[in-house]
């Protein structure tokens, strides 16, 4: 039985990695066109929103989403949420309308097909340098002009396994204060069961996900972004329990 689920999680693994390129070689040609003006992002957007939906329905996933709130298509927010699992950029793109750029660490860059297009249309950072973690915010700047809002996983990394919710990183909040928009908290309930980053694990079934009320940050100052950060914590941490109960 135990040989049985290994061979059933290594070949869940290989499924996933088809899915992930399967549209990117079938739609090849028009990702190139729309990443050749940063103003046809959109589209791109719309392909990559596709291309999520693609994976997560063929690796089996029931996904359901609750709005508490739900963006308006004019305007530009801060899209925050947990970060446990390799589907949680998937998850994001089916959540989320709005078309929005990922802030996200520079290895990603690397994964093939995939790691193309991710560093043509992401925000790469390099956590370990003060220089790129300075870019970052005016990178964010000249998206956020062109309309765009801006995603980010502010535990800044993959917890451990035992960690349910690990501490925020400032970066999202502080952005998002002195771009005075909105943040969005969001909270994954199942992603860390139904695909975390341990390699023996992973199933077909139910995937939620929670978009909470949005907090506003209009007539905040950088010094209420320890208060921010832990208010989204709270928020994210409350739902997780309430998805587990």
């Amino acid at each position: 039985m135990k040989l049985f689920k290994h061979i059933f999680w290594v070949l869940y693994r290989i499924w996933f990695y088809i899915l992930v390129a399967i549209p990117i070689v079938v739609l090849f040609p028009f990702l190139v066109i729309s990443i050749l003006k940063e103003s046809w992002y959109p589209f791109f957007f719309k392909i990559a929103r596709f291309w999520a939906r693609f994976i997560l329905i063929g690796m089996g996933f029931r996904i359901k989403i609750e709005h508490e709130q739900i963006p308006e298509r004019a305007k530009s927010y801060m899209f925050v949420a947990n970060h446990t699992s390799m589907a949680d950029i998937m998850l994001m793109l089916v959540t989320v309308k709005n078309p929005f750029v990922f802030v996200g660490k520079k290895e990603l860059a690397k994964i093939p097909l995939f790691g193309f297009f991710y560093k043509r249309t992401s925000i790469l950072v390099d956590r370990s340098s003060l220089k790129s973690r300075q870019a970052v915010f005016l990178r964010a700047q000249r998206r956020l002009k062109q309309g765009m809002s801006i995603c980010i996983f502010p535990e800044g990394g993959v917890p451990d396994e035992d960690i349910i919710l690990d501490k925020f990183k400032d970066g999202a909040f502080r952005m998002a204060i002195n771009h005075e928009i909105s943040i969005v908290p969001i909270t994954f309930g199942d992603n860390k069961k139904r695909f975390s980053y341990t390699f023996f694990s992973g199933s077909p079934g139910k995937m939620r996900a929670k978009v909470h009320k949005f907090i506003s940050t209009e007539g905040l100052t950088i010094e209420d972004t320890k208060r921010v950060n832990a208010e989204s914590h709270a928020l994210l941490s409350s739902q997780l329990e309430a998805f587990n109960a």
